[in-house]
C-alpha cells in the first residue's frame, strides 16, 4: 500500500512541501543520506500551531503540531526523490519544541510525528530521535523537526 493511500486511510493528506524560511535548501543530498532541513507545522506558508506547548497549547496540540511537520517531512521527500520508492528508512529525527517553564513531555510531543511516520511508512519508518526544548522557535512555531533519511541507489 502506498504512503498516500496510507494517509487517506488515515483522513489525512500530504501537503505542498513547504519553501524554505531563509536562504537555504529544503532537502539536501549526500550519497545514500537525505538531510532534511527544519520542517514545520504550516500550511500553504501559513503557520498553523503557534506558542509553546504547557502554556498556549496542550500536549494533545503540541503532537499535532508534530503530526503536521511530520507531513511536510514526507512532502519534501516526495518532491526531492519523485515518490518513496527510493526511500529506504527514516535514520534520525530531532524535534525541537517551544516549550512553558516546566513543561518536560517534550518526548510525548515528538510521539505525534513518530507515530505519524510508523503509521504511513511501517518498517520505513524506525528511527534514532532527541528531543529539545526552547523557550521559542522561529515564527512563534511549537515544533521544529530536524530529519535524516538514508535512501536506495537509482
Amino acid at each position: 500500500m502506498s504512503v498516500e493511500q496510507k494517509l487517506a486511510d488515515l483522513d489525512l493528506t500530504l501537503p505542498a512541501a513547504p519553501q524554505p524560511l531563509g536562504n537555504y535548501t529544503a532537502v539536501s543530498e549526500a550519497g545514500d543520506l537525505l538531510f532534511i532541513s527544519g520542517q514545520v507545522p504550516i500550511v500553504d506558508g501559513k503557520p498553523r500551531w503557534t506558542g509553546r506547548v504547557g502554556e498556549q497549547l496542550t500536549l494533545e496540540e503540541g503532537q499535532q503540531a508534530a503530526q503536521l511537520a511530520a507531513l511536510n517531512v514526507l512532502a519534501q521527500i516526495k518532491r526531492h526523490l519523485g515518490g518513496f520508492e527510493r526511500l529506504h528508512h527514516i535514520v534520525r529525527v530531532e524535534g525541537h519544541v517551544s516549550s512553558a517553564e516546566g513543561f518536560h513531555n517534550q518526548a510525548g510531543v515528538l510521539d505525534g510525528a513518530s507515530d505519524l511516520f510508523a503509521a504511513v511508512l511501517g518498517e520505513k519508518a524506525g528511527h534514532a530521535r532527541s528531543a529539545f526544548s526552547h523557550s521559542q522557535l522561529p515564527v512563534n512555531l511549537a515544533v521544529e523537526l530536524v530529519v535524516i533519511a538514508q535512501i536506495l541507489p537509482v
